[in-house]
């Protein structure tokens, strides 16, 4: 993803992520020392997949009410587990993979190349199977704001929401922070941070709501806030004079999004910013 790589990268120049001084005394021995870390945790995720010993599940009770009430107490305990580690596992390989495309990225600019044909990077660890097994369909709103929410989670989300709309924007973008950190994984995050966006900007913050958009995105792409937070993170580069990123990211809408209201929205800003 050529174009989300120049966005990321545009908001790490400006200051967001990387210090710019960083990044022009950035040398080969520094990149190779960054690939060095990605492997270790390659072999930090391999490691999860080995078993440390004998099974510790043990199905007590003499009755087979008692045994079969047990035996649901240790599912729902190792399916909580599953779920624990594979959100870790996809965050260490959503996160690899973006700083891999980026050391690719800075590798052919250091060495002269044309940064231009660089191909899309591969997903670390391999790509997912020509045949997946198919996902259940999303759960509805309703469904979602009971039975996948944790205790309080939509309560607080909608607190950060009512801070939001009554103009208290440091508070909003605070509280959807915390949310975001309280949450990890949860159906919400998108949104949240979508919303943590539109607070900073409303704080003057535009290179933190760049980053809060481009968070956005990445938490769920194909989310029903993804075409929104591809609007607003171009639009918010082209307010930091980043025109060409901004035109970039934008064009990305009718593309991905196509019939939804973000590509009005998205040609709009484009023809303000004189995208050709």
């Amino acid at each position: 993803m050529r174009w989300l790589r120049a966005a990321s990268l545009s908001i790490c120049l400006l200051g967001i992520a990387v210090p710019v001084q960083a990044q022009d005394q950035q040398t080969l021995a520094d990149i190779r020392q960054e690939l060095n870390v990605l492997f270790v945790e390659i072999q930090r995720l391999k490691r999860e997949l080995s078993t440390t010993g004998a099974p510790g599940v043990a199905v007590t009770g003499g009755s087979v009410l008692d045994r079969v009430t047990s035996i649901e107490s240790e599912l729902q305990r190792l399916t909580a587990r599953t779920e624990e580690l594979e959100f870790r596992v996809e965050s260490v390989v959503r996160d690899g993979t973006n700083r891999i495309g980026d050391l690719e990225f800075r590798l052919v600019e250091l060495e002269g190349g044309d940064v231009s044909q660089l191909s899309e990077t591969t997903t670390l660890g391999g790509d997912a199977p020509a045949n997946p097994t198919p996902a259940a369909p999303p759960a509805s709103t309703s469904q979602s704001q009971t039975g996948e929410l944790a205790l309080g989670e939509e309560a607080d989300f909608n607190a950060a929401k009512a801070a939001l709309e009554a103009g208290q924007f440091k508070e909003a973008a605070e509280k959807f922070a915390t949310f975001n950190q309280s949450y990890p994984g949860s159906p919400l995050a998108a949104q949240a941070s979508l919303q943590r966006g539109t607070a900073l900007n409303g704080l003057g913050d535009t290179r933190e709501a760049a980053r809060a958009f481009l968070e956005s995105y990445t938490t769920n792409p194909t989310g029903p806030s993804a075409p929104e937070a591809v609007v607003a993170l171009g639009t918010a580069l082209g307010k930091l004079g980043k025109t060409q990123e901004a035109c970039v990211t934008l064009g990305e809408v009718p593309v991905r999004y196509p019939n939804t209201p973000a590509v009005a929205n998205a040609q709009k800003e484009m023809a303000t910013l004189g995208c050709s």
